[in-house]
């Protein structure tokens, strides 16, 4: 009697896009915190409204969508697992990951950069011992020094470049000096870290496992979404990528963690219900006063506090001195690996255990050398 299977069920469209929400402790935890903070202090609805940078929000959920299809459209796997079977050495196959994991964290944002690259990297499990934690590891610092070149590369770059109305090559070329720098350490201790053990690695690839015409579309889509966001219109930019989606590639708006863009609503929101608690009105009041160094020393620790997003959220209120705010919230995404969401995103990603006091060893020596090399150039100033 043949085996009866079960047939293989779809979620649906609700339940894929509901699911993030029900699964992610910091949203739940950043809920938590505004809802005890109002009911201390409660304020009209429009006032949390107000909070709240929508050009931000605005820019990171055109992205967002554009940049999960792009990863969606399997192109880029396709194109690692490609070079990475023709790669020999472990030196070699280590500069690769990380060089792209950089790269792609300039124009991807961090995150969706590791998305792409920390599951190439767990496929080489068991290919020549290869060290997968130490490898996930570099490819989270790398992610945190290439998203700081760019005002796409990460969440905070994207906020500071809405407040300061920089163009996208002014804010880039304020930001190289900070990026080559680290980005050259960062070669450095790649290349110390990993010998030049002989390997062999067979990924297996499908054609049918990417598609040309989802990475042709949303890449089209996200340089028209870019020239909105600098011509100063993201919000109309958003709109348009949403009907652009809608009929030509309805599917990725389901892959999308719209929990992400709640997040950093709530991070608005629960930062200014918190800067109005009396003590810590104490400390925010003298934020206009202080000196570049020490604006900069208070961006680069309060990263280390409370990560460098809401770092970022709770400056930009009291100073314009955005780039100091630019290099200590960037560089500060070294350090504890709550510094930076990246980090979690990939410590979280990598099928080893206990690797987290592992991946302090190596950042806290960048964060001390980022620390210094940022506070050099800004000093040379």
């Amino acid at each position: 009697m043949p085996e009866i299977t079960a047939p293989v069920t779809t979620p649906s469209f609700i339940s894929q896009i509901s699911k993030p929400f029900l699964r992610d402790r910091m949203m739940h935890l950043l809920l938590a915190v505004a809802v005890v903070l109002s009911t201390l202090s409660p304020h009209p609805f429009p006032e949390y409204l107000a909070w709240v940078d929508w050009h931000t929000i605005a820019t990171l959920a055109g992205m967002l969508l554009l940049t999960t299809g792009i990863e969606a459209s399997g192109y880029l796997e396709h194109l690692g697992r490609v070079i990475i079977n023709r790669l020999r050495q472990e030196r070699a196959l280590a500069i690769f990951l990380v060089s792209a994991s950089t790269l792609l964290s300039t124009v991807l944002t961090n995150d969706i950069a590791l998305f792409v690259v920390v599951p190439l990297t767990v496929g080489l499990t068991g290919i020549s011992n290869l060290p997968i934690g130490r490898l996930v590891i570099f490819e989270a610092l790398a992610v945190n020094a290439g998203s700081l070149l760019t005002p796409i590369g990460n969440p905070q770059n994207i906020l500071l470049w809405q407040r300061s109305h920089l163009s996208f090559a002014d804010f880039t070329w304020q930001m190289a000096p900070l990026a080559l720098a680290i980005f050259a350490l960062l070669l450095l201790a790649t290349w110390v870290c990993f010998p030049k053990q002989v390997i062999h690695a067979d990924l297996k690839d499908d054609a049918t496992s990417y598609s040309v015409a989802l990475l042709r579309t949303c890449g089209l889509l996200y340089v028209a979404f870019l020239a909105m966001v600098e011509l100063g219109h993201p919000g109309l930019g958003l709109v348009g990528v949403g009907i652009a989606v809608l009929l030509f590639c309805r599917e990725i708006i389901a892959k999308v963690d719209w929990c992400l863009i709640l997040v950093f609503i709530l991070m608005f929101v629960d930062i200014h219900l918190l800067s109005q608690l009396a003590f810590i009105q104490t400390w925010v009041a003298g934020i206009p006063q202080l000196t570049p160094r020490k604006l900069y020393a208070a961006a680069l620790l309060g990263s280390q506090v409370i990560s460098n997003v809401p770092a970022t959220i709770l400056l930009v209120q009291y100073s314009t001195a955005y780039k100091v705010i630019a290099y200590g919230v960037n560089a500060g995404g070294f350090g504890l690996a709550i510094g930076s969401l990246a980090n979690i995103i990939a410590l979280r990603m990598a099928p080893e255990r206990h690797l987290w006091l592992r991946f302090h060893l190596y950042s806290f020596p960048f964060l001390v050398l980022s620390g210094l090399i940022g506070w050099l150039l800004l000093s040379s100033l």
